[in-house]
């Protein structure tokens, strides 16, 4: 029998949602806090700068019993998502379950000296001691701003100089008129530049410090997700885990597997004009495909082309009177600096002891199955198996973490067999993968179907892939078929 626990859920985004709704339907107490004062993570609407839209497809952005709705476009807005992330806690009765404007100030072992966890808990400046018997951290990658400052900022800001976080460019008039300077590459900084450019600004300047292979949402007329959300795709990269004759195979198909890829290098190429804007990145493309590759904004390389933004190389080394000076030596006149430069990854609440058996000295994440830790009992993780598909793989590792904790694996692992795939996983990510270390060595990515067969293998799923072969092996993972599979797993409800 399966004691019923009382848990913890730690944010009310799209993972925290997903945990939640496991644990919950399972019979487990299930008490979430969010810090804000709504649900939606990254989309929740005060903290989305404005034109933001997924990287990923609707239909490889939802979860497996919700589809996205069918008037929403391919790409949705931000504003959609988050509609469509209350709509799946409406239809599982979530909003119950949830304390918004509530912030985790310290997790540590329980103090009363039983398995488990006690938080510190701040409601709206009342705090107060609450003990766990399961915790599940679902604060994902995208939750504390990584926040860098430059000299000469605080003469900048005096004389009328403004300087923000990516996430706080939350008003486009902010830009009308004035001189932008967006630091970073990501998608998140080309999105700014763009709106900006959009939003009549006088000049936006995208400062970049090395090219990076971006992927455009149509790939010579073909929507991405049609080319690389495949397993005989995935089946390209260089994997863990491969045997003897995976690793023949591998070999025997190198040259195929070389020519595929410099075909899509030279595509992108020609498409992007990447030469013109010296922009061709120098890793090969299939070296460096991580969560970290971005989508092209739609806009951006029409601003290049029109001189409303243009890219420099180089990085951001001081500010001068109204000017950014760059590490070149380049001046960049400048009124608003917006810095695109992500998020600090960690877990800031749990106490330095249990951070400690967690991450590695290079920042590496000691976890099995992108989720828990041996060192760690009674907590785990869901959303920081990040991916581009990145709801259903919330949902995929919050099933299979809720069987983990109450012992109904099928393939129940013990403390030595994680602690030796920890230790095989880091050695791959370091020595056979340098690109999967990115975001701590937590990104799935773009191994989704073997990251899913290895979930669905530990929870004993009888069926694990489409019975039509050529749509298994040429067509991007189904949501719906993902949510039957999990369905033909042993069912049971804690007590």
């Amino acid at each position: 029998m399966v004691k019923k626990k009382k848990v913890a859920v730690i944010g009310g985004g799209v993972s925290g949602l997903a945990a939640a709704k496991a644990f919950d339907e399972r019979g487990h107490r299930v008490f979430g806090y969010e810090r804000t004062h709504d649900f939606g993570g990254v989309w929740e609407l005060s903290r989305s700068y404005p034109g933001v839209q997924t990287q990923s497809p609707k239909d490889l952005y939802c979860y497996t019993d919700l589809p996205m709705p069918d008037e929403y476009p391919e790409w949705p807005k931000g504003p959609q998502v988050h509609a469509y992330l209350h709509s799946y806690a409406r239809k599982h009765k979530l909003h119950r379950l949830f304390q918004l404007n509530t912030s985790v100030l310290s997790m540590d072992r329980r103090e009363d000296g039983q398995p488990g966890w006690t938080l510190t808990l701040d409601a709206a400046g009342k705090v107060r001691k609450e003990n766990f018997d399961f915790v599940v951290i679902s604060t994902g990658q995208f939750s504390e701003k990584n926040i860098i400052s430059h000299p000469g900022q605080e003469a900048f800001e005096a004389q009328g100089g403004a300087v923000m976080h990516s996430s706080d460019y939350t008003d486009p008039s902010r830009a009308q008129g004035k001189r932008v300077v967006v630091l970073g590459g990501s998608k998140s900084a080309t999105d700014v530049a763009v709106n900006a450019a959009q939003n009549g600004a006088a000049q936006v300047t995208l400062v970049y410090r090395e090219p990076v292979w971006r992927v455009p949402y149509f790939v010579g007329g073909i929507n991405f997700k049609r080319l690389l959300y495949m397993r005989a795709q995935e089946l390209q990269f260089n994997s863990w885990g491969r045997n003897s004759l995976q690793k023949a195979m591998a070999a025997l198909a190198k040259p195929f597997i070389w020519a595929n890829f410099r075909g899509l290098e030279m595509l992108l190429k020609l498409q992007l004009g990447l030469k013109k804007w010296d922009m061709v990145p120098k890793v090969p493309i299939e070296k460096d495909i991580s969560c970290s590759i971005p989508i092209v904004t739609p806009g951006l390389f029409e601003g290049f082309k029109s001189g409303k933004i243009k890219p420099v190389q180089g990085t951001i080394d001081h500010y001068e009177g109204d000017q950014a000076v760059l590490t070149t030596g380049d001046k960049v006149g400048c009124d608003v600096s917006v810095l695109a430069v992500g998020w600090k990854l960690g877990i800031p609440y749990l106490a330095e002891e249990y951070r400690n058996k967690l991450i590695e000295d290079d920042g590496q994440y000691r976890t099995y199955r992108l989720s828990v830790n041996p060192d760690l009992p009674e907590m785990g993780f869901v959303g920081f198996n990040s991916s581009f598909c990145t709801v259903l793989s919330a949902e995929m590792i919050a099933n299979w973490l809720v069987r983990y904790a109450d012992g109904q694996l099928a393939n129940q692992p013990s403390d030595t067999q994680m602690r030796q795939n920890i230790d095989e996983m880091l050695d791959w990510r370091r020595d056979d993968r340098p690109a999967a270390q990115v975001y701590g060595g937590l990104c799935s990515a773009p191994f989704h179907f073997k990251h899913f067969d290895e979930l669905l293998q530990d929870i004993g799923a009888a069926k694990r892939k489409r019975s039509n072969p050529l749509a298994e092996q040429f067509s991007y993972p189904n949501a719906q078929a993902y949510g039957a599979y999990l369905k033909s797993a042993p069912q049971y409800f804690a007590q």
